[in-house]
């Protein structure tokens, strides 16, 4: 069996979780992120056969059956992921319709997976329904995208085409625009069901007044994904105050959907 500190996943995801928390998105125990992997990859680094315990998980997913995730743990800070990724980390494999969680490895202080785990395994199963090679969620509190849902209108198309606006490069990136959710509870199956939904047709979820959630194919995709809206909004949150003299106008957006090959959400552009 290898050493599962040196499987590429799990050096990704330190490298991750590191990174995120240099950037200011996970502060304290804040954010998390669950990653799908395939068995033949765990299986080089666990014995799948030699459950830890059963954790259950409050929620039913029949689509997730036997999938194997690895996810941060709740009340676990990303600033110690690298120093020790066993008690901050665990690999589970979802049984019983996705009612139970089966520990293979990791919260070696007997811990357990994130208290967003339902949110993160309905929108695992909204993305898997559109997008067979969505691999990825990750949920954190960028400064930016969390202020400017106090000052801007949270209609989706108008959020998203300031945001698109703001960067040359963000119709690129998110073509289908970013999706809104008006303040819920979080860590609830209400606001998980409420953000698979709108994964269904969009990459990014963003939570008013509290963060935002990504999904992709990898952790780089995922992570670039926020990186890009987050950059957005902060241009926005810097000139939203300021005289508006110039902007990126509908006729240079659909230039960008020309040149670079993409097609911005239907409507979205005038």
């Amino acid at each position: 069996m290898k050493n599962i500190l040196e499987a590429p996943f799990l050096v990704e995801m330190v490298r991750t979780t590191t990174n995120m928390y240099a950037h200011g998105w996970d502060e304290r125990n804040g954010g998390n992120i669950s990653v799908l992997l395939d068995e033949g990859d765990v299986a080089e680094y666990v014995d799948v056969n030699a459950v830890i315990r059963d954790i259950p998980t409050g929620f039913e997913a029949p689509a997730l059956e036997g999938k194997y995730f690895l996810v941060t743990g709740t009340g676990k800070y990303f600033k110690n992921v690298q120093y020790d990724p066993a008690r901050n980390l665990g690999l589970v494999r979802l049984t019983n319709g996705g009612k139970t969680a089966q520990l293979l490895w990791g919260f070696t202080d007997g811990g357990r997976f994130t208290s967003e785990f339902p949110a993160h395994m309905m929108s695992h199963a909204a993305r898997l329904s559109v997008n067979p090679d969505n691999r990825v969620v990750m949920h954190c509190h960028p400064a930016n995208l969390l202020a400017m849902t106090y000052v801007h209108d949270l209609d989706e198309r108008a959020f998203t085409r300031t945001l698109w606006q703001m960067c040359t490069e963000c119709i690129v990136v998110f073509p289908e625009g970013v999706n809104v959710l008006p303040w819920m509870l979080c860590g609830t199956n209400e606001i998980g069901e409420a953000t698979a939904e709108k994964m269904k047709t969009a990459r990014l979820v963003v939570w008013a007044q509290h963060g935002i959630y990504g999904a992709g194919a990898d952790l780089d995709e995922t992570f670039g994904l926020i990186e890009t809206a987050e950059k957005a909004a902060e241009i926005y949150m810097k000139i939203a105050h300021l005289p508006l003299k110039n902007t990126i106008s509908d006729n240079q957006l659909r230039q960008l959907e020309t040149h670079f090959g993409v097609k911005a959400r239907e409507g979205w552009v005038d």
